[in-house]
């Protein structure tokens, strides 16, 4: 698109005059050359046989439409023998064939398309004054080619990425060294990447997460190529391995939790000894029994020597959670939600109201309005209730708080930095523990490599990880083990490619209903 030019091409039109017409800008052109070429065997012709009018939508003029009327002129060809005998000028820097917009226009439409879409790209062009439907513009996103590459990029990255999560998936392929996309395909199995690969050869380094499908397609279609294992998914499993290994021993994590936190020192207060029934405490009470009596159904078909998979059919629940409960000495009780309020900010207020006499919930929220309180009655009403129950009695000694419940994903956390705030509860833990202790040891040595990329270390974690509760992840790396070492020792990761995977679920979103897979796969690639 050429900037500040009144017409689309001087070479090929000239001006006769322009006028307003019906709320819009009317221009008159007509083809400036005296000769036009056939397009059957290329010889130049200056028989005119004819005349005629061709309407364009052009670019608008601050918002004004602008009406384009070209004089257009078809010729004779003058060589024997062609089967072109008539043809009409072509003016391919101004229109193309049968278009009712100028180039220029359509060019502007394009990068309308691809940054917004339909609907949204429509609203944008007609704020700018190009009248253009939602469809109009889908259809002139899918007149454009994506052609892939013909040969595959010398480093490639590959990862999958979600039509509905959990359900279906595609793969994105990147040239991490150009950093741009290159192909986009339809799921995730092993064949459709081995096909890709087998019809674009020539990737000498291909980055992959740590899905057994890509390393197999890789394996098939391309065996010289060298595959690293993303780093940040090294990571990843890391922690999901060590938060697996910490769930058994969920009461030693709650136990090294209550023998290091500290009583709280307060002042004589209100302590509840019944809570209210609310309606929330009695849908809580309903969902905790319904997940115990589903508990000790899975302990019961455990013990009748049926499989994980098949308990999960036979009650409708996933094998991970089958797999959780079995490993536990106990009931897995759910973490109790903490929720901020609006309200706390003047906890003191009303626990000195409340004291003083005032239960009336409707009175302390109006003295709450005076104060700048902004919200409304009922919730005031629900923090009262919370805070100090039906029944109340009077306690002259520093209640002691419950002890802090440890999620095993947050230990795992903490075993990998250590924290300087954590560390009695850290060591109350391996104390408790010697397993934990070593466990946590060989973590932050894995953590530690992977961070330094400390190639040398690797085959002495090996051998440590194999007497602790990670033998089973370390046994799993031992089977991608040459992708393990590449990514020690090579810099290149999927970091690029999961910023393309977040600009693709942009693009998806943005397309509402409209994102079919090849409409798609168009926006992707085009978009700059």
């Amino acid at each position: 698109m050429r900037q500040g030019t009144l017409i689309p091409d001087t070479s090929e039109v000239a001006l006769l005059f322009l006028r307003p017409k019906d709320g819009a800008i009317q221009i008159v052109l007509r083809a400036g050359r005296e000769f036009s070429v056939c397009p059957g065997c290329h010889t130049v012709s200056r028989r005119v046989h004819s005349r005629y009018s061709r309407k364009l939508a052009d670019l608008p003029w601050e918002g004004i439409p602008v009406l384009l009327q070209l004089q257009v002129r078809r010729f004779f060809c003058v060589t024997e023998g062609c089967p072109q005998r008539i043809f009409t000028e072509r003016l391919p820097n101004t229109v193309t064939r049968y278009a009712r917009r100028t180039r220029r226009s359509a060019e502007a439409m394009d990068w309308i398309a691809l940054a917004l879409g339909g609907q949204a790209g429509s609203r944008l062009a007609r704020r700018l004054g190009l009248c253009v439907s939602g469809s109009t513009l889908l259809r002139q996103v899918r007149r454009r080619a994506a052609v892939g590459p013909s040969r595959s990029p010398r480093v490639l990255g590959i990862d999958d990425w979600a039509w509905r999560k959990g359900h279906r998936y595609g793969t994105i392929l990147c040239d991490l060294e150009a950093g741009k996309v290159i192909d986009l395909l339809p799921d995730r199995e092993a064949e459709t990447v081995a096909h890709w690969l087998a019809t674009h050869p020539g990737s000498e380094v291909i980055s992959r997460d740590r899905a057994s499908a890509y390393a197999e397609a890789a394996r098939t279609a391309a065996p010289r190529a060298v595959q690293v294992a993303d780093r940040w998914h090294l990571l990843r499993n890391l922690s999901e391995a060590l938060k697996s290994a910490l769930e058994p021993h969920h009461r030693i994590l709650a136990q090294a939790a209550s023998a290091t936190q500290e009583p709280e020192v307060s002042s004589p207060s209100i302590a509840p000894t019944v809570p209210a029934a609310t309606r929330a405490g009695l849908l809580q009470r309903h969902n905790r029994e319904r997940r115990h009596d589903r508990y000790e159904q899975v302990m019961a078909l455990a013990e009748r020597g049926m499989t994980k998979r098949q308990i999960g059919r036979e009650l409708g629940i996933d094998r991970r959670t089958v797999r959780r409960w079995m490993r536990s000495d106990g009931f897995p009780e759910r973490k109790p939600a903490c929720r901020s309020s609006a309200v706390d900010a003047y906890a003191s207020y009303l626990d000195q109201r409340w004291k003083q006499g005032c239960h009336n919930a409707a009175q302390l929220w109006r003295e709450l309005r005076e104060r700048g309180f902004r919200g409304q009655g009922g919730i005031v009403r629900d923090w009262v209730r919370q805070r100090h129950g039906a029944r109340f009695q009077r306690s002259d000694h520093p209640t002691k708080p419950p002890p802090m419940r440890a999620s095993p994903r947050k230990i795992a956390w903490l075993l990998l930095t250590e924290p300087a705030s954590s560390r009695p509860y850290l060591e109350e833990l391996y104390r408790l523990s010697p397993q934990i202790a070593a466990t946590a040891n060989v973590a932050r040595e894995f953590f530690r490599i992977i961070r330094k990329r400390d190639f040398t270390a690797w085959p002495n974690w090996l051998q440590s990880a194999r007497s602790t509760s990670l033998a089973n992840f370390a046994a799993h790396l031992v089977r991608d083990q040459d992708a393990v070492q590449a990514a020690l020792r090579m810099p290149w990761s999927n970091g690029p490619v999961e910023g393309h995977v977040h600009r693709l679920k942009l693009i998806k979103r943005q397309m509402y209903g409209r994102a079919s897979f090849d409409l798609l796969r168009l926006r992707v690639l085009n978009a700059a």
